[in-house]
């Protein structure tokens, strides 16, 4: 058997292992009482629409077109609704042509990563970054080169991205709003991004091409915007999945966006098409297609998730814990009173709590916190979060 991928079934994930205990934790106490911070798995319902509409198109599409294959790349009314959506919304050239229809988010970026990778190529990306960029990558045939980021805002730290990019560097992968910091990136450092790779694609005689990874485009919080990166850097893959925005991360539908005004987009969308054939990823599930293309610019109750955001970040500062302020996504990024943060994790499982430790997210000493949950779960779970800071803070 191939050993490399052995090794990846035989250990899940961190994320995945403290949810598994969860379940078992759960068992043996009652669900009521562990309070499971470790799934990036919404809580708050899909918006009534998305109910509407497949029953909808269930009732009044052939069923035999609704369930049956589309194009490879995707059904081309639904990447017209997608395309012309994007043009509207950010006001960037956007063409159907370019739109490859994925099962969500993680096919998005294995594909685009197969897409432009080859044997000893690089693509570097930012700490703290979600744990299966490296598997990605690997499974890509290139190295991961993970760069530290500012350590009081989670923004780049360009001296230390300048140093990295090489002529072996195909692409940069960006996150943003961040899992798991819920860091947005401002549009000053997008700006010193897109300047800093121009510049370095012109010495390398190559070009250096940027991912984004947006699942969490559309979960923001006091008016903060993000910026689209195709406005600022033309050789952009977008990396798009409506997991969060539409609560429907079982359902696994999303999109790549190749920029029309890439260097080389038209062959770089077939490498896009290629990967998705070599990697069984052909024609995304055709019902959720169909429910997405009329439900663009839709999204679930994210005012859940700030309050959330403000009622547990507010108690843990209060406790004694620090993080960075996230503006997106429905993480919080706590630094550990100990260095070890396995060990801090395993410690807040006494209290019953279940945190991930930073380190698979490339940052050590840092846990993240899942605050997509029920706004009653994080009320239950404030007082064993502060009996947790009393054993470090006093």
């Amino acid at each position: 058997m191939n050993q490399r991928m052995y090794g990846l079934g035989s250990k899940r994930s961190v994320i995945r292992e403290t949810f598994e205990f969860g379940k078992k934790r759960a068992a043996e106490v009652g669900a009521e009482n562990v309070y499971d911070f470790s799934l990036g798995n919404p809580s708050v319902s899909p918006p009534q629409i998305v109910e509407d509409t497949l029953l909808s198109l269930l009732k009044e599409e052939d069923a035999t077109a609704l369930h049956g294959y589309t194009s490879a790349q995707g059904d081309a009314g639904v990447r017209a609704a997608i395309a012309d959506y994007i043009r509207r919304t950010h006001g960037v050239a956007c063409d159907p042509d370019f739109i490859y229809m994925t099962c969500g988010a993680a096919a998005s970026l294995t594909i685009s990563l197969c897409a432009l990778c080859n044997a000893e190529d690089e693509v570097i990306t930012f700490a703290p970054y979600f744990t299966e960029y490296k598997v990605f990558t690997e499974t890509a045939g290139a190295k991961l080169v993970a760069l530290a980021s500012d350590p009081d805002t989670f923004q780049i730290d360009f001296s230390l991205l300048e140093s990295a990019l090489n002529e072996k560097t195909t692409a940069v992968l960006v996150n943003s709003p961040n899992n798991p910091s819920g860091v947005v990136y401002s549009e000053e450092t997008v700006k010193k991004l897109a300047a800093l790779l121009e510049r370095k694609s012109a010495q390398y005689k190559k070009t250096i091409y940027l991912i984004t990874d947006e699942p969490y485009r559309e979960l923001i919080y006091g008016g903060v915007k993000v910026p689209y990166l195709t406005k600022y850097y033309r050789n952009t893959i977008v990396c798009y999945s409506y997991s969060k925005s539409l609560s429907l991360p079982g359902e696994r539908i999303g999109y790549i966006f190749v920029n029309p005004t890439a260097e080389n987009a038209k062959q770089l969308y077939l490498a896009v098409c290629g990967a998705g054939r070599a990697l069984g990823y052909v024609c995304a599930p055709s019902l959720f297609q169909k429910m997405v293309a009329r439900c663009q610019g839709v999204t679930s109750d994210v005012s859940v998730y700030e309050k959330n955001r403000d009622l547990l970040a507010g108690a843990l500062r209060e406790y004694g814990f620090s993080c960075v302020q996230p503006d997106g996504a429905f993480y919080l990024f706590v630094k550990s009173p100990e260095p070890d943060a396995n060990a801090f994790c395993e410690r807040a499982k006494e209290y019953n709590l279940l945190l991930v430790p930073g380190d698979d997210f490339g940052c050590s000493g840092y846990v993240r916190i899942a605050y997509c949950v029920s706004p009653d779960m994080i009320r239950r779970s404030l007082p064993a979060f502060k009996k947790l800071a009393e054993k470090y803070f006093g």
